[in-house]
């Protein structure tokens, strides 16, 4: 095998989109402050997501009968990439939109498509995403939380841990060992579609360093959930959640979730004129946008992949990667050209209140989709290294 990332361009006809999302910003993000902005994609605020859907904007390239809009690929990119580079609070239906919509498309039943994509792209249901579990880490092969099928449906035990969103969302898209493993610890496991006020499931918000409580601990006590819930093949689970992981990896989220804290740093540094920056910081800002053009580009080049109709696995795995990597090395750059501390008073600078946000929550940036040892190994094998 080998990387997949052919020049492509996004058409001139997404343009007038991006115009319209970017006035629709102005206006709904005008009194919004930086460390809000800085949020992005983990901030939530259920009348913009509303509002966001009242547009036509969640659901874009799914089909009309589901909900949908029809809309390509490279235009729901234009979308999410201006949202992301505004600080825009997407959290409530992001999950939804990037990864448990498409999921239920390609594998879902026609009941789970017709009953809840069109509640989603309506912004009257979210979802969240059921994977890590306590003492796992990004190992989803050891899932041990159990599906049993009985007379009622399925019956669900075990907990779930990281779960962002779910003390908000309507629906878990939940992965549950539903057999023993045999030879290869990837088989037995299946999906399901979890209505998350149902009896027997309770959710504990967990409160990050930055005081969001943002993740959250789902555990399970003899759930009871219809038997419809099955999402695609029984035992399927593991085939599945790869493809769903694509949609997660290769987004612009993974390089501008950091961009607010960017457009910061430079507005900082041009406070005085761009003289006063110094030599090193315009060649360090030079070489940060320089690597975002590039990882745009891989980005791009992935969409079109998916536009197609095609499993980028490899190629997400890597934009996810650097993407990371991008990212945390940012603040630590920031508060060292600039040359101020971190703050999250509400008197200090809009730089430092951003500042003080990724400063707490950078470091995650290279667990959420998937820990660094686990892609590393994803593209070894894909280029057959391992």
């Amino acid at each position: 095998m080998h990387f997949r990332f052919d020049p492509a361009r996004l058409p001139a006809a997404t343009e007038a989109l991006r115009q319209e999302v970017r006035a629709f910003l102005s206006e709904e993000l005008r009194d919004t402050p930086a460390e809000v902005r800085a949020r992005t994609w983990m901030g939530v605020d259920r009348e913009f997501s509303q509002k966001v859907a009242a547009r036509g904007w969640l659901g874009m390239t799914w089909p009309k009968r589901y909900g949908g809009h029809e809309r390509t690929a490279f235009e729901r990119y234009v979308l999410i990439e201006e949202m992301l580079a505004a600080g825009a609070p997407v959290g409530l239906h992001w999950m939804g939109d990037r990864q448990s919509g498409p999921l239920l498309l390609r594998y879902g039943t026609e009941e789970q498509k017709s009953e809840l994509l069109p509640r989603f792209t309506r912004g009257e249901i979210f979802f969240c995403i059921g994977m890590s579990e306590p003492d796992t880490g990004s190992d989803l092969a050891s899932v041990r939380s159990r599906a049993t099928r009985i007379d009622a449906g399925w019956m669900l035990d075990g907990t779930k841990v990281w779960t962002s969103g779910a003390h908000l969302s309507d629906y878990m898209i939940g992965l549950f060992r539903t057999r023993p493993a045999g030879e290869s610890r990837h088989e037995g496991l299946s999906q399901f579609v979890v209505p998350l006020r149902a009896p027997g499931i309770s959710i504990r918000p967990i409160r990050d360093l930055s005081g969001i409580d943002h993740f959250c601990e789902v555990v399970f006590e003899e759930a009871i959930i219809p038997a419809g819930s099955l999402v695609g093949e029984e035992g399927a689970g593991w085939q599945q959640v790869m493809a769903e992981l694509a949609y997660e990896r290769s987004g612009p989220e993974r390089f501008l979730s950091c961009h607010p804290l960017l457009v910061e740093l430079i507005r900082e540094l041009g406070q005085d004129g761009e003289a006063s920056a110094g030599e090193r910081a315009r060649v360090e800002i030079g070489r940060r946008v320089a690597r975002l053009a590039t990882l745009r580009g891989m980005s791009i080049s992935v969409a079109a992949l998916l536009d197609r109709g095609e499993n980028p696995e490899l190629e997400a795995s890597v934009i996810k990667d650097l993407g990371a990597l991008f990212e945390q090395e940012l603040p630590d750059l920031a508060q060292e050209l600039v040359g101020l501390a971190p703050c999250s008073d509400p008197a200090a600078r809009p730089f430092q209140r951003a500042l003080a946000h990724l400063v707490q929550n950078a470091p995650s940036f290279s667990l959420r989709g998937g820990t660094r040892e686990i892609l590393r190994g994803i593209i070894a094998r894909g280029l057959g290294l391992r």
